[in-house]
């Protein structure tokens, strides 16, 4: 079984033909994708945020179990884009699942985040490692006097251009079934690798 891509130009046009005329976002944090490590992860937590954390990954591991079958996902309008995202000394993020219909509508939900994160194995296998939230700043904003957040969890704003050729978008990743030792919604993880992604796995 291959693994279904999207067209990237496609997918890429479609976003764009969604923002024609809309504003640039204004009121959150840049981050960089390459550099950015969250050190509010190292910061000692309240009893309230440690609970909101475990629950938000529970939430997303329930939403997630099943596609632990990658042809579940597919099956259910997810295919890859970008390849097999690496940060060289920060670790990876690995695959990236995308469904676009998710990615477009303008909201954020934890049971049905727009990307199944994914780690390719040696066997040339996918295991499934969390989920990425994604929401395009100009559709947030239109309707949001701020960022927005799961859980108590801020979600990062990426400026364009950026290395996914995609407009202003925030993003939050979350790490339900590969621990990140740099924290549960790091941007990267120094325990994923991209060695096991050739191109074409089953």
């Amino acid at each position: 079984m291959k693994v279904r891509r999207f067209a990237m130009p496609r997918a890429y046009s479609l976003v764009g033909a969604l923002l024609v005329g809309s504003c640039w976002p204004s009121g959150a944090l840049a981050q960089d994708h390459d550099a950015h490590m969250m050190t509010s992860q190292h910061q000692p937590q309240t009893a309230d945020q440690r609970k909101q954390r475990n629950a938000l990954v529970k939430i997303v591991r329930d939403a997630t179990e099943r596609f632990s079958d990658v042809s579940v996902a597919e099956n259910e309008g997810y295919g890859l884009l970008f390849g097999c995202v690496s940060g060289g000394d920060y670790g990876a993020m690995g695959l990236h699942f995308v469904n676009f219909p998710l990615v477009t509508d303008g909201k954020i939900d934890a049971a049905a985040p727009e990307i199944v994160l994914y780690e390719p194995t040696s066997n040339g296998r996918l295991r499934i490692t969390g989920a990425d939230f994604v929401v395009l700043a100009a559709d947030w904003d239109r309707t949001h006097p701020s960022a927005p957040e799961l859980n108590g969890q801020l979600f990062h704003f990426f400026e364009s251009p950026n290395r996914f050729g995609l407009p202003p978008f925030y993003a939050l990743h979350v790490w339900a079934w590969k621990d990140n030792p740099n924290g549960t919604f790091t941007n990267w993880n120094p325990s994923v690798s991209c060695d096991g992604f050739n191109g074409s796995n089953p």
